[in-house]
This record gives C-alpha cells, sequence and structure tokens, in this order.
C-alpha cells in the first residue's frame, strides 16, 4: 500500500435512507459499508474520468489556468494529463512564420484573394 493509498477518514451527513439501503447492501454480501462506499466512489471517479465531458471540462479549465498540472493529473491520470501539458505548450507557441511556397497552389482553387 503506497502513501496513497493510506486510508484517511472521512465524515459526512447522508439522508437516513441512503445509508439504510447500504447497510442492507453491506449485509447481504457480508461486508461492511466502508468498504462499500469506497468501491462505489471508485466506480464512479473511474466513470467520471473517462468520460468525454469531463476531459473536456478538465483541459478547458487547464487551458484557461483554471487547474494547476497536479490537479489535472489527479483529475484524469499522469499520461493524459501530460497530453493536455504537451498540447498547452504547443498552442502558447507562436506559430511559425512560413510562406506559402510559391510552386504549389495548397488552397487548390477554393481559395479567394483579398
Amino acid at each position: 500500500m503506497g502513501a496513497s493509498d493510506d486510508p484517511r477518514r472521512v465524515h459526512f451527513q447522508s439522508p437516513e435512507y441512503l445509508v439504510d439501503r447500504l447497510d442492507a447492501i453491506a449485509d447481504l454480501f457480508d461486508t461492511d459499508r466502508t468498504d462499500l462506499l469506497v468501491e462505489a466512489m471508485r466506480e464512479y471517479i473511474e466513470e467520471t474520468a473517462d468520460s468525454e465531458t469531463f476531459q473536456e471540462l478538465v483541459a478547458t479549465k487547464y487551458y484557461d489556468d483554471q487547474l494547476e498540472f497536479e490537479a489535472v493529473k489527479r483529475l484524469v491520470g499522469a499520461e493524459t494529463a501530460q497530453r493536455l501539458r504537451l498540447l498547452k505548450m504547443d498552442l502558447e507557441d507562436e506559430p511559425l512564420d512560413i510562406a506559402a511556397p510559391d510552386d504549389v497552389d495548397i488552397y487548390g482553387d477554393d481559395a479567394t484573394e483579398r
């Protein structure tokens, strides 16, 4: 168990009927409430983190400097966070000042001159 896997006590309030149902399910599976809550949170977080909407929100907030890189890593994982970091760096770079080639019509006949 790594340092980030160390248990942390969390206290929260919940509607009584949810706790009653949770306890009934725990009894049915011969486990305890905490194990069920941890598993439910794990599944919810994985499902949420994998959703396209969530990842777009994280990317938007990161690109707008509303999220730090470390928070992005916690939200979407190290691999996706690194990809977002590289994309952000690319977006922040100045565009290359390269003239279009004279001998190739890169737009075909669709371009109009202004």
